[in-house]
């Protein structure tokens, strides 16, 4: 029974290295290095102003989270109280997975050889949705190696969206 049960946990440990915990991480780091002391009210703002300025599948989670203005259900409280006591971020989203088992399947997906080789061997509709990923357009570009250039260009102001 023990041995079954250091399987599910290192199961779980492996399933939940998600979206979830680098998200949540970004966000502690970004509180606690401009606040001294943490409240669950201030926690829950700087996480609605977070979901604020999310895209992709991080907008996705804060739906889940009920941080986005959009969503139908509202567990920050589950967020911010821990986060507040500073609770690992990994015990928070383990916590919120027993609520919610989507907030577990988010993940960053794949990534992606951001070097010029690794670029050129992407289709062109592959560069569209790394740039579409990060809120970027392409205007204007006929040429493979103009989505090249500004994926290169653009990669070091979303490279936390490559996180994980």
């Amino acid at each position: 029974l023990l041995s079954f049960s250091m399987q599910m946990t290192t199961f779980y440990f492996f399933c939940c290295e998600t979206l979830c915990v680098g998200f949540l991480h970004r966000l502690y780091g970004s509180v606690t290095s401009t606040h001294r002391e943490l409240t669950p009210s201030l926690v829950e703002e700087e996480l609605i102003q977070a979901c604020n300025n999310a895209q992709g599948k991080e907008a996705r989670l804060c739906y889940y989270l009920g941080a986005s203005s959009d969503a139908a259900t509202r567990v920050i409280a589950s967020v911010s109280r821990p986060l507040a006591s500073h609770v690992p971020v990994e015990k928070i989203c383990q916590r919120l997975s027993g609520r919610d088992t989507q907030i577990c399947q988010l993940t960053y997906g794949k990534l992606k050889d951001l070097s010029s080789d690794g670029l050129k061997k992407l289709r062109v509709a592959e560069l569209r949705n790394i740039l579409a990923s990060w809120g970027e357009e392409c205007r204007g570009c006929l040429e493979k190696h103009e989505f090249v250039s500004l994926i290169l260009e653009k990669a070091l102001l979303h490279a936390h969206s490559m996180e994980l």
